[in-house]
């Protein structure tokens, strides 16, 4: 597909010395972290809605669910809906739909109202990231570099995944003083200073090239049949897992009616929403989706799975149990922007996963009996997977997905990585189906064994990886000349060959 990419109009005479100025970061930050952080500060009020509104606290995960099932099935429309009409657009879109979930949310006195707003929740967060790549690609084709922005990456990858770490510890504080509706209002002010920030400091976009025919132009160029097809879809086999061990027939067979149907479709469509051609011939692409679907099952499993153990088997409170994983996201924080700087791939992709391999053998070692001390040393090394296989895996992305489809590959990589979490959601329930014990958390260590092998054969065997390309990198500090340990990206378009070189006909001095 050929997007409308075009060049910002407010891009200043400095763009080449300093691309990625703080003004230009700073709303794509906070625009990323708005989807990890709700994503998680909800756990700390389901408690109070069950007993507000006297329902069972079985019935609040609808509110975990809704916002995972919204923003899987969101996060590569609007990096499609960005390739088309725009990035800063889509984004602002999204912080306006944050807004308006966290108002339904606030002033909610039903849980169908409360399950609406975490939908407008997710679908608004999830234009974050997928934008924040178009705009962070096109910005480094603007000041005409050849490497990824390591930094820039680093600073997105800590709002991404770092910051789900301080959702439960925030989300207590709020809940705590203000009561639950603050786990919806704190999206008020946030948004607010979002929305200020990226109207003021991001780019305008270029008007969008669509002729005539509006909104069936539109539809055209998006594919919206098979972003529908995809949708449905993807809505029914997350329904057919959250359900499992009980299996969700209905779901299984929407699933497949929906499924077959938009295969077809797309296999037909000359620029699809999702090219399964493209897809097939980028095994780059394919193998950074599976590494990080793989990885995040691990690292969730970690977050969920432990804090349930650590509340049933071991005896202790909410809170402990969070302070306990607390270290969990700060190594992940800490480790995530050092590790992009360099715009290393390989390196930190075989970090996380042996870092996983040692966590399930810590795991395996844990025993209801072992101290806390223990519980935390297994966690962080846990963060290093997180932040190793978080920065090794978008710098990947961005280097295997076509230029003028990053925004859906972008939005894909989180769909996966949300496949991973929900799918280690899933494993927790069927393996503490009778409650939470050793025996239990063992059986995850050896799930856990099985992924982390996947991981590294994943990531040994891939031969793109073991390449190293030279290439000028610029960030907010002006640092240049980062190595790479991946073959670059090809600007050809996805249907035709795969992705392997990266061209920059603006590039006149290679670093």
């Amino acid at each position: 597909m050929r997007s409308a990419v075009g060049r910002s109009d407010t891009a200043g005479p400095d763009l080449s010395r300093r691309p990625f100025a703080w003004t230009f970061t700073t709303p794509l930050y906070v625009g990323s972290s708005l989807n990890p952080i709700n994503s998680s500060i909800i756990a700390t009020a389901l408690v109070p809605i069950a007993t507000e509104l006297h329902v069972s606290v079985g019935a609040t995960a609808v509110l975990v669910s809704s916002l995972y099932l919204a923003s899987a099935v969101a996060q590569p429309t609007a990096g499609r809906l960005g390739e088309v009409l725009g990035p800063r657009r889509i984004l602002l879109s999204g912080i306006v739909l944050v807004l308006l979930g966290g108002l339904v949310g606030g002033l909610g006195q039903n849980l169908a109202m409360l399950t609406v707003a975490r939908v407008l929740v997710g679908i608004g967060t999830s234009a974050a990231f997928p934008c924040a790549m178009l705009l962070i690609r096109r910005r480094a084709e603007e000041a005409g570099l050849d490497a990824p922005p390591g930094r820039v990456l680093g600073g997105i990858a800590i709002a991404g995944m770092a910051t789900a770490a301080v959702g439960p510890p925030i989300g207590g504080l709020l809940v705590g003083a203000g009561g639950w509706r603050w786990a919806f209002l704190i999206n008020i002010p946030v948004t607010a200073i979002a929305m200020a920030m990226a109207v003021r400091w991001l780019p305008r976009d270029p008007e969008p090239d669509l002729g005539h025919g509006g909104f069936r132009k539109v539809a055209d160029r998006i594919d919206l049949p098979g972003i529908l097809g995809f949708g449905s879809s993807m809505t029914a086999l997350v329904v057919f897992l959250m359900g499992l061990p009980h299996l969700e027939w209905i779901a299984l067979v929407v699933f497949v009616v929906t499924a077959v149907p938009t295969v077809v479709w797309e296999l037909r469509k000359t620029a699809p929403f999702f090219d399964i051609r493209g897809l097939a011939a980028n095994g780059a692409l394919t193998r950074t989706y599976l590494r990080q679907a793989l990885t995040l099952l691990g690292v969730y499993t970690v977050m969920y799975g432990m804090t349930q153990w650590m509340e049933a088997a071991h005896g202790f409170s909410t809170v402990t149990a969070g302070l306990l994983l607390l270290p969990m996201g700060a190594v992940s924080a800490l480790l995530s922007h050092p590790l992009a700087s360099r715009n290393l791939v390989r390196g930190p992709l075989l970090a996380a996963a042996v870092s996983m391999l040692l966590g399930t053998v810590g795991i395996l070692l844990l025993t209801s009996h072992s101290p806390a001390i223990a519980i935390v040393l297994v966690s962080l090394v846990f963060g290093v997977t997180s932040a190793a296989t978080t920065v090794g895996n978008q710098t990947a992305l961005y280097l295997a997905a076509p230029p003028d489809q990053i925004g859906t590959a972008s939005g894909l990589f989180r769909t996966f990585g949300y496949l991973g979490t929900i799918t280690s959601a899933v494993i927790g329930s069927i393996v503490f189906r009778d409650g939470a014990s050793d025996h239990g958390l063992h059986t995850l260590g050896f799930v856990l064994v099985a992924a982390g092998l996947a991981v590294l054969l994943l990531t040994v065997l891939d031969r793109r990886l073991m390449h190293r390309t030279p290439g000028r990198e610029a960030d907010s500090s002006e640092n240049t000349d980062a190595p790479m340990n991946t073959a670059p990206v090809n600007t050809a378009p996805v249907n035709t060959a795969p992705v392997n070189t990266v061209t920059n006909p603006r590039k006149e001095n290679p670093a």
